[in-house]
C-alpha cells in the first residue's frame, strides 16, 4: 500500500472547471522534480550515448569552415519541422525561396509562420547574452513567434487567461485539458524555480527532458506551446554548456515518432511514467545529434568536392567559385542577387551560372525566362532530408 502512495505522489490532481457551459476535469501537474526521484541507473546507458553524440556534434562545429552557415541552415530546418508538427505544409524549400523573395509553393501565411519561428529562435539565442532563461524570455520569444499571420489574435507574448485543451473539438471531448487559469501562475512559478535549482543534482539532459514535458502539460499559451516547448530544450542545453552551438533540434525525431511522443507525454500525466519518457527523450537526443553530425560532414565534403570540380572543369573558375561561395550561404539565388552581391557583371554571372549548371551543381527551379532562380541542388537534397510535410 505504501508503494502505491509513493508512486501516486508523482501524479498531479484533477480539478473541475467550467468551460463554455461544460464542466471538465483539468489536470494540474505536481512541481518538479518528480517524487519519488527519477531512477537514473537504468537511464545511464542512454544518458552516456546522448552525451557522447552531443560531444561529437560539438566537436565538428569547431572544425566547420563556417559555423554561422550551419547554424543558419539548421535553425531554418528546425523551424520548418516544428511548424509542420503544428499543421503547416511549408517545406524548407518554401522558406528559403520566400527569404530569397522568389515566392513559390505554399500560402504566404504558412511560410510566414515558419519565418516567425526562425525569428523567435534567433531572438531567444541572442537574448541569452543579457537575460537568463526565464518566463520573461519565454514570453518575449512567444511574442515574436505569433507576431503576424494566424497567431496574431492568440495573445502573443501573454500567458493565457482562458481555458485551452488538446485534441477534440471542445473541452468535453478533449484528449487532455491543461491546468485552469487560476492554477497557471503557480504552475509556471514552480516551473521557473526548477529551471534554476541545483539541489536535485540532476544532469542537464535529464532536466531538459523534464522541463519539456512540464511546459507541454501546463500549456501556458493559447497557441505556439509546442514550438516554444521544443525550442526550450535547445536553449536549456546551451545555457548549461551541454551544447556550445545550438545545432540540436528534436522536431524531426518527434515528427517521425509522434504517436510514441504523445503517448509518453500522456503516460507521464496519468501514471507518473517519467523514466519511459526520459529513455525516449535521450534516444531522440542521440539520434538527432548523430544525424546532425552526419549531415554536417556530408555538407563539408560536398562543398570541397564541388570546389575541386569547378577548379578542374570550369572555363570561368574564378567567377564560378565566387558564385559557389554565395550559394553555400543562400542555396536559392537569382542572377540579379548574384550580380549585386559579387560585383560581377550580368554577362559574367550568367556565363558562370551556365558553367555551374553544366557541372550539375546548380539548377534553375522556376522554368521561367525572366526572374530565374537557381538552386544548389545536392546541398538542398541534404538539407531537405525529413522535411516533407506530414500526411494528414
Amino acid at each position: 500500500m505504501a508503494e502505491k502512495h509513493t508512486i501516486d505522489s508523482r501524479l498531479g490532481r484533477f480539478v473541475e472547471t467550467s468551460v463554455g457551459g461544460e464542466t471538465v476535469r483539468a489536470f494540474v501537474p505536481p512541481p518538479l522534480p518528480p517524487n519519488p526521484p527519477i531512477d537514473i541507473l537504468p537511464l545511464l546507458p542512454h544518458l552516456t550515448s546522448a552525451e557522447r553524440a552531443l560531444g561529437r556534434l560539438d566537436g565538428i562545429t569547431t572544425i566547420l569552415p563556417r559555423q554561422e552557415l550551419f547554424l543558419y541552415m539548421y535553425v531554418r530546418k528546425e523551424a520548418v519541422l516544428s511548424s509542420q508538427i503544428e499543421g503547416t505544409q511549408s517545406t524548407l524549400t518554401d522558406l528559403l525561396r520566400f527569404e530569397t523573395d522568389a515566392k513559390a509553393g505554399q500560402p504566404v501565411d504558412d511560410v510566414r509562420e515558419v519565418s516567425n519561428y526562425v525569428d523567435a529562435m534567433m531572438y531567444g539565442l541572442e537574448r541569452l547574452d543579457d537575460l537568463p532563461l526565464s518566463l520573461r524570455l519565454i514570453r518575449e520569444m512567444h511574442a515574436r513567434l505569433l507576431e503576424s499571420g494566424r497567431g496574431g489574435t492568440k495573445n502573443p507574448g501573454e500567458f493565457r487567461r482562458s481555458q485551452n485543451w488538446i485534441g477534440g473539438s471542445r473541452p468535453g471531448n478533449a484528449l487532455f485539458v491543461p491546468p485552469p487559469v487560476n492554477e497557471v501562475d503557480n504552475c509556471l512559478e514552480a516551473f521557473e524555480v526548477f529551471m534554476h535549482e541545483d539541489r536535485s543534482q540532476l544532469p542537464a539532459l535529464i532536466k531538459a527532458g523534464l522541463l519539456h514535458v512540464q511546459f507541454e502539460t501546463i500549456h501556458p499559451f493559447l497557441d505556439g506551446n509546442g514550438r516554444i516547448g521544443r525550442l526550450l530544450v535547445t536553449l536549456y542545453l546551451c545555457v548549461h554548456g551541454v551544447l556550445k552551438r545550438p545545432l540540436l533540434y528534436l522536431s524531426l525525431y518527434l515528427k517521425s515518432n509522434r504517436s510514441d511522443y504523445y503517448r509518453l507525454l500522456q503516460e507521464v500525466r496519468e501514471q507518473g511514467a517519467w523514466e519511459a519518457w526520459l529513455e525516449f527523450f535521450l534516444q531522440g537526443i542521440t539520434e538527432t545529434a548523430n544525424q546532425a553530425f552526419d549531415a554536417s560532414t556530408r555538407i563539408v565534403e560536398l562543398f570541397k568536392e564541388d570546389r575541386e570540380l569547378i577548379t578542374a572543369q570550369s572555363d570561368r573558375a574564378g567567377s564560378a567559385l565566387r558564385l559557389h561561395d554565395l550559394l553555400q550561404q543562400h542555396p536559392f539565388l537569382t542572377a540579379g542577387q548574384l550580380v549585386e552581391q559579387t560585383g560581377l557583371t550580368m554577362p559574367t554571372v550568367n556565363a558562370a551560372l551556365a558553367d555551374l549548371e553544366r557541372l550539375g551543381i546548380v539548377e534553375e527551379v522556376t522554368g521561367r525566362k525572366r526572374g530565374r532562380v537557381f538552386g544548389y541542388r545536392r546541398y538542398l537534397v541534404i538539407l531537405n532530408e525529413g522535411t516533407d510535410p506530414l500526411s494528414a
